[in-house]
């Protein structure tokens, strides 16, 4: 085991997040299967009794996906990343309700805030999840962090009303395995004398980074648990996984993972995409489509702006009928936060791929960033531009026909 200081790291995830934060507003739902993944037409309705009435799983037409649900649907089949449709054959009564953002969006602020007050070395990992060094908080290292944890758990209650779970470790790695171990409204701590007992009986793909194809290529091994995994020759690992992976998924069987906690990290990119509520096809539906592109990259430039970032590589990203995703990216000459600019690459990006099939999600990215203020003069940026609304204006469906993209064209057909 690693002979470094003895580190203690918690990670807090909440249970249910967009599902919680939903049973707030409407606590009748406690209890019941619910969820999350519908539309506006999803909202509940006020009835003339003063009930609410709740949209029917079993009703919904569409080609959605799952974003959460509660554990009462968890227990019936229904998992995030899962097409409604197929969710309304398991569970027909469970309720469905709109996704909303913002309010997620809220509450994260909220749990964090109350985190920080108590441990003030948070990594923020996403909107529901963080780790937190509770190393040179007084007193965690006497107990294992057992007191630490639970002041955790009791600030985001407090300022949420919501729970978390929560696992504490010597490092991420098992932290974030922990964490999951009783959910939900768990606190779990573990040390390296507990891994053989508690962390070895587990599927290897428990271990984050261990994903699909190398858990399938494992299994192909003979390697199923994390022990299994652990007692595997280093040597062998390094020859069928290669060198990097290979020493990795030694050292992650063994729970070693000298990660710090990162306060703060310049994001890698930014960007705006949206699911339709019905397949469209590149030509039938050319104006809706093209419509939907142009506010996604205003939205972009938006972002951009609002955090101080400019881009050099703009990509899209498109999820087909069939549920094949691809995405292409293109180089600019110089970074740029200008939505005209980025509305041409993202065309240019579209124009190198087959759009014979219908489209389900389109999506643009902003990658290799600067910070603004670091540039001297990026690419295509005015004044006007920095400003959404204004950006808007400028890219308004009177000078659609200056961006001439796929969506514009004949989709490109592949020779037979």
């Amino acid at each position: 085991m690693p002979s470094s200081p003895t580190r203690l790291i918690a990670h807090l995830d909440m249970d249910a997040f967009y599902a919680s934060v939903d049973l707030l507003r409407y606590p009748e739902l406690r209890g019941r299967a619910v969820v999350i993944g519908g539309g506006r037409r999803h909202q509940p309705v006020m009835r003339a009794d003063g009930r609410r009435e709740f949209s029917a799983l079993r009703d919904y037409t569409g080609r959605g996906v799952i974003t959460t649900s509660t554990y009462e649907a968890r227990a019936l089949g229904v998992h995030s990343g899962m097409g409604v449709m197929k969710a309304a054959q398991l569970a027909p009564d469970a309720v469905l309700l709109p996704v909303d953002f913002d309010e997620y969006r809220k509450y994260s602020r909220l749990f964090k805030a109350a985190v920080r007050a108590v441990a003030p070395i948070v990594e923020d990992r996403g909107i529901d999840e963080i780790y937190v060094d509770l190393t040179d908080l007084p007193g965690a290292l006497e107990d294992g962090g057992r007191a630490a944890g639970q002041a955790l758990k009791d600030a985001v209650h407090a300022a949420t009303g919501l729970t978390c779970s929560v696992g504490i470790t010597p490092n991420k790695l098992l932290s974030k395995i922990c964490s999951e171990l009783d959910k939900p409204n768990g606190l779990t701590l573990l040390s390296f004398e507990d891994i053989p007992a508690r962390i070895w009986p587990l599927a290897a793909k428990k271990i984050n980074g261990i994903g699909p194809k190398a858990t399938e290529k494992l299994a192909g091994f003979g390697i199923h648990t994390v022990g299994e995994l652990a007692a595997a020759d280093p040597a062998f690992l390094l020859a069928n996984f290669g060198k990097s992976y290979g020493a990795w998924l030694t050292e992650a069987a063994h729970g070693r993972d000298e990660r710090p906690v990162v306060t703060y990290s310049e994001p890698k990119s930014i960007s705006r995409e949206t699911t339709f509520e019905r397949d469209l096809h590149a030509v039938r539906d050319r104006a809706v489509l093209s419509g939907i592109f142009t506010e996604l990259c205003v939205q972009l430039a938006g972002d951009l702006a609002r955090k101080g970032y400019a881009s050099r590589t703009i990509g899209i990203k498109l999820r087909f009928d069939d549920f094949k995703s691809v995405t292409r990216d293109l180089s600019l000459p110089a970074h740029t936060l200008d939505a005209r600019t980025i509305r041409h690459a993202a065309g240019t990006c579209l124009k190198r791929i087959d759009l014979t099939r219908r489209l389900r999600l389109l999506g643009v990215r902003a990658g290799a960033l600067a910070k603004i203020a670091d540039l001297v003069a990026p690419q295509g940026v005015h004044a006007e531009t920095v400003t959404p609304l204004l950006a808007r204006e400028k890219l308004g469906h009177d000078t659609l026909p200056l961006f001439r993209t796929a969506f514009d064209a004949e989709p490109r057909v592949p020779h037979t």
